[in-house]
């Protein structure tokens, strides 16, 4: 393999690696911005004893 298609590939495994980690990032931020949203509407909700308790009998 010569220089030249080394350089080459070299530099397109270090693009592939630089944008899988972007497209990792912007997952991540997403996720915890949607988590936060989860979170704030649970806390926001019309009845929050609803749902806390189960009544059973067996």
């Amino acid at each position: 393999m010569d220089i030249a298609a080394l350089s080459v590939v070299m530099g397109q495994t270090s693009l592939k690696q630089a944008v899988g980690l972007q497209v990792m990032s912007i997952a991540k931020n997403t996720a915890e911005i949607q988590a936060q949203n989860i979170a704030q509407m649970l806390q926001q909700s019309p009845h929050p004893n609803l749902g806390k308790t189960l009544d059973i009998q067996v």
